[in-house]
């Protein structure tokens, strides 16, 4: 009996190709992507022109404080106007001096005014500061998978369970939190040089409109 050669089908191995790395800064289009930064983590736009970022803990660290900055700048952006719209009614109606100064300035560094504020606010703000701090650190030593600014608090369930919305509403916070960083900025410089409070400076964003016009028809802005 004769036998019959059998021939096998050769099998194909199908390889993935390694993603392409930018080598420019998306960012910065003239200058060469830094090193940590290859555009895997969230919101990196190749943006380290001083190159801080030399390997990937430091990365991480930065991101960590950049989170927490974002975080603060977000609350004083809104906290900023707030008190000089509603600090001086608060403190007539409890029979306390207002802090904001006569043109509805908030104390700052530029502006003054910080030696008003209770001691007992800056421990509050240190002791909570530090809490939050050590939960952070705890979180990031017995989590492995842990992402920068992931304290576990979410009350209303909003952060998306699947990969693709998570990394959604961190770019959503990050890019928040960087603009609420330029905009506390700018409200301290503006405050300095034009001596007078964000909220009457530009009353068109915190004040109802009625009140906008009659403001700016007695300055003379609008005429009757």
């Amino acid at each position: 009996m004769e036998e019959v050669a059998v021939m096998e089908e050769p099998t194909f191995v199908k390889t993935i190709p390694e993603p392409v790395l930018p080598t420019m800064s998306q960012a910065l289009p003239f200058m060469e992507c830094p090193v940590a930064l290859d555009g895997s983590l969230v919101g990196d736009v190749g943006f380290d022109p001083l190159g801080f970022a030399k390997t990937k803990e430091d990365l991480m660290n930065y991101r960590e404080a950049e989170i927490k900055h974002a975080r603060l700048a977000m609350l004083a952006a809104a906290g900023w106007p707030l008190s000089e719209l509603f600090d001086a009614k608060i403190a007539t109606t409890l029979g306390l001096n207002p802090i904001v100064d006569a043109t509805d300035r908030a104390p700052s560094l530029l502006n003054g005014g910080l030696g008003q504020v209770s001691p007992i606010y800056w421990l509050i703000c240190i002791a909570g500061a530090a809490a939050i701090e050590f939960i952070g650190i705890k979180n990031a030593k017995s989590n492995p998978g842990y992402t920068p600014g992931n304290l576990g608090f979410d009350p209303l369930g909003i952060m998306p369970k699947d990969e693709a919305g998570q990394e959604r509403m961190q770019l959503a916070e990050l890019k928040n939190g960087r603009l609420s960083m330029i905009a506390i900025t700018a409200f301290a410089v503006q405050e300095f040089v034009s001596k007078t409070g964000v909220i009457d400076e530009t009353p068109l964003f915190f004040k109802p409109i009625a009140t906008t016009i009659h403001e700016y028809t007695n300055a003379g802005y609008v005429y009757h």
